[in-house]
């Protein structure tokens, strides 16, 4: 297998697509805050396309490390060995695949070593877009959607004279931009939040203001903030994913990544410095990305999470596993149309009977077995974003809630790490701290029901979705969930 590099591009096997563009004469015209799989997959793809098109050669990537981990040290170690080259291969439900060598990272930035020359780097007149995949739990929102300027790590960073959160390096940046008389650029948040280019404004200019007033003035007047919606699924890659890809692609690619052949981005424009031409690649720009964004989250990512809690529960590890059971199948088939489409207004010309069907058959497509454990984790974040809406739709005109009150139970049964077979797994939940787990844990089974997850469904005017939550609870652990769900579902 050839290693991977510039030097190595014309030697690469013909059926590997590389860039079509010389990456020496391109500049970075967007910077991104959290470089993983997903923006691998989807954003530096796009731009990947992009940065072919005549004009377009100033908006290459430059990548930002946040995190101070030893995964982050590997990345930054393999992004240079590779001049920041690295393989995307995608998979059709009937497992075709192809495989592109993905250029438009130019340069990467490991932050959590030298956060003033990140910081430097944002400030570099070039720099148009700074686009973000922080996760939903990474705006440090409280129950009702304020940022939380209390917050432990906002608090110490705030006192810090270089900051390090994302939110104290972009303000940073904008402030000696400001300053230097620079001018701004556009905060592009494509993280998977309800109206995330208003989530976003709130946090950055909440912590400007905190910082210095006359800057989170500056930021209302001159950023934009727009709305996005992004979607394809992008599993996590092992080692053994590694092995298989390179020996599939027949190059020797230290962090290949691999996805399904669907994608879509749509975003709201508005931009205050100027944009790639995205549209000529497929990306729809729109001025409400509200119905877009309704029908993603609450259909695609809700499902996700309706599947791989209980999923998690019975033992199953990818999604291909869990939806051949015929059960869960039709458990999802239900949730989709009899509990989340009543309450959704899609875009003109989508129909939410064909998505659903989308959905269920991506979600078949054996080559992307996303691991089911991976969509669990950090539910605490997840699960107000997907399903409070849907929640309060159904609770709220006296629907049947079983379907939610069954994932509201397999949520709380999940908090406390083993599957029915009590098989013992590691959950990650960074938004749930000891004394919330402790309520999910509780020999009371209604308890968990006071967690802060649950603060906006309204559910001490629904007596009824509370006592059937415990009832399921009881049952899972006397029988398990499939049995369960198998006495339920019809």
């Amino acid at each position: 297998m050839i290693p991977l590099s510039n030097a190595t591009l014309h030697q690469l096997p013909v059926q590997v697509t590389t860039p079509r563009y010389n990456r020496q004469e391109t500049t970075a015209g967007i910077a991104h805050l959290g470089v993983g799989n997903f923006h691998r997959a989807h954003q530096a793809m796009y731009i990947n396309k992009v940065l072919e098109r005549e004009g377009q050669q100033g908006w290459a990537i430059v990548g930002v490390g946040l995190r101070n981990s030893a995964r982050e040290d590997k990345r930054a170690a393999i992004m240079a060995e590779q001049d920041n080259l690295y393989t995307l291969t995608t998979f059709t439900p009937d497992s075709s695949h192809e495989t592109s060598v993905i250029g438009s990272i130019i340069e990467y930035v490991h932050a959590a070593k030298d956060r003033a020359a990140a910081i430097k780097r944002l400030t570099d007149p070039d720099i148009k877009i700074v686009t973000l995949t922080i996760t939903e739990g990474g705006y440090y929102l409280d129950a009702k959607g304020n940022f939380t300027l209390d917050h432990p790590d906002i608090k110490a960073d705030l006192a810090r004279d270089v900051p390090e959160t994302a939110f104290g390096l972009v303000c940073e940046a904008l402030r000696q931009r400001r300053e230097s008389g620079t001018g701004p650029f556009t905060v592009l948040s494509c993280d998977n939040l309800r109206h995330n280019g208003k989530v976003a404004r709130t946090a950055f200019c909440t912590y400007a203001t905190a910082r210095d007033p006359i800057l989170g003035t500056w930021i209302k007047e001159n950023v934009s903030f727009p709305s996005s919606m992004v979607d394809r699924i992008t599993p996590s890659v092992g080692e053994a994913d590694i092995t298989r890809l390179d020996a599939l692609t027949g190059v020797a690619d230290q962090m290949p990544i691999f996805a399904e052949d669907f994608t879509q981005w749509v975003i709201e424009d508005h931009f205050c410095a100027g944009r790639p031409e995205l549209e000529t690649v497929g990306v729809q720009f729109t001025d409400d990305v509200g119905p877009y964004e309704q029908v993603k989250l609450r259909m695609l990512n809700a499902s996700h999470s309706m599947l791989a809690l209980p999923g998690v529960l019975m033992g199953y590890d990818t999604v291909p596993h869990a939806i051949a059971d015929t059960l869960l199948l039709g458990h999802l088939e239900r949730f989709l149309t009899e509990d989340a489409s009543p309450f959704i207004t899609p875009p003109k010309g989508l129909s939410l009977a064909q998505y659903a069907q989308e959905v269920l058959h991506r979600f078949r497509n054996p080559a992307v077995g996303d691991q089911l454990l991976r969509i669990a984790s950090d539910s605490g974040s997840k699960l107000p974003v997907f399903l409070t809406d849907t929640v309060n739709g159904v609770l709220g005109s006296g629907r049947d809630h079983w379907r939610l009150a069954f994932g509201t139970a397999c949520f709380l049964e999940y908090l406390r790490g083993t599957t029915d077979k009590g098989t013992p797994y590691t959950i990650t939940e960074p938004a749930i701290n000891a004394e919330q787990l402790a309520l999910a844990r509780a020999e009371d089974l209604a308890a968990g029901l006071q967690m802060t997850v649950f603060a906006g469904w309204n559910l001490k005017d629904h007596p009824n979705f509370a006592t059937d939550v415990v009832k399921l609870r009881q049952s899972i652990r006397a029988q398990g969930t499939h049995k369960t769900l198998a006495q339920h579902a019809g």
